[in-house]
């Protein structure tokens, strides 16, 4: 059984920082493409970040420069660390694995909620 839990939300002024995880159980950690979601009240969830089997990442434009995804592969766990917060950061934030050729994930966490003030 494939799961997901999520950890690091919390809340924090603008210009902060958090760390989330994601800590995955029931697959072969390394070769599945993971990524990070997340949603705000009333909007589409939204593609953050996905790190690929081979180590190559991708980024949302919104978040280029400020958020960096990576992965332990030892510990079987994913990581978000965000930099330079925005109250536009503010969401649930979830991880995902099993990336499919269509972009679809299929395995999510719970989520972890971020809020961030101005």
């Amino acid at each position: 059984q494939v799961q997901l839990a999520e950890s690091g939300g919390g809340s924090v002024q603008a210009g902060g920082s958090l760390r989330l995880s994601c800590e995955v159980s029931g697959v072969v950690f390394s070769s599945y493409c993971m990524g990070w979601f997340r949603q705000a009240p009333e909007k589409e969830r939204e593609g953050v970040a996905v790190i690929f089997s081979d180590g190559r990442t991708k980024y949302a434009d919104s978040v280029k420069g400020r958020f960096t995804i990576s992965q332990d592969n030892a510990k079987n766990t994913m990581y978000l660390q965000m930099n330079s917060l925005k109250p536009e950061d503010t969401g649930m934030y979830y991880c995902a694995a099993g990336r499919n050729s269509n972009g679809e994930f299929r395995y999510w966490g719970q989520g972890t909620q971020v809020t961030v003030s101005s």
